[in-house]
Order: C-alpha cells, then sequence, then structure tokens
C-alpha cells in the first residue's frame, strides 16, 4: 500500500493558480490510479479529479474542467495537480487518493485505498 503526502496549498488571490503536489512511496505507485478530492468548509468532501495508473486517461468534474489539469510521474511517484483562474469556490482542503482500479467519473470514498493528509487551499476575492 502507499503512503501520500500533499504539498503546494496555500493562500492565493482569485484568479490566480497554484500547484498542487502528491508524492507517494512505495514501489507500486505506478499500478495505482491517483485522485483528488476536496472538503470545503462545512461541507462534505467531493470527487475533484482522477488521473489513470499511466497517465492515459484523466477525469475532471464539471466545476474544474478547463482549468485545472492532472498530472503524473511515475518516475517520481509524483501526482501533480494544477489549479488555474482560481475562484472563492474552490477554497478547501485538497486531499490525493490512490486506488487499485480506475473508476472514471464514479469515485467515491469508498473506492480509495489510501489518502493523503490533506493541504488547505484559500482563494481570497
Amino acid at each position: 500500500q502507499v503512503q501520500l503526502v500533499e504539498s503546494g496549498g496555500g493562500l492565493v488571490q482569485a484568479g490566480g493558480s497554484l500547484r498542487l503536489s502528491c508524492a507517494a512511496s512505495g514501489r507500486t505507485f505506478s499500478l495505482y490510479a491517483m485522485g483528488w478530492f476536496r472538503q470545503a468548509p462545512g461541507k462534505e468532501r467531493e470527487f475533484v479529479a482522477a488521473i489513470s495508473s499511466a497517465g492515459l486517461a484523466r477525469y475532471y468534474v464539471e466545476a474544474v474542467k478547463g482549468r485545472f489539469t492532472l498530472s503524473r510521474d511515475n518516475a517520481k511517484n509524483t501526482v501533480y495537480l494544477q489549479m488555474n483562474r482560481l475562484n472563492r469556490e474552490d477554497t478547501a482542503v485538497y486531499y490525493c487518493a490512490a486506488a487499485k482500479y480506475w473508476y472514471g467519473s464514479s469515485w467515491s470514498g469508498n473506492a480509495v485505498d489510501a489518502w493523503g493528509q490533506g493541504t488547505l487551499v484559500t482563494v481570497s476575492s
């Protein structure tokens, strides 16, 4: 099982950009599909985006499509979430997630095999 550590969160003005990173331990990172979830204050955790194990497939929820881009470097055991044109609705704790299967648009918390600890993204107006 992999262990995940996120980084890259912080405070950014609306319209700005951030890149989140998720570094994984273990030799089997390349076998996992990777996803990102987020939890805004007072709301439930929600699925944001995912990338397949080889990076050939990606899925984004409608709210971030065209603004967020997922990539991964299996040689570095790292997945990246580039977030552009951020708005206040993107304010949340962002969690990296690993799953042994590709769920496409149907990721849920129950599908996740490993979670990161989360990194806070705050977008100010």
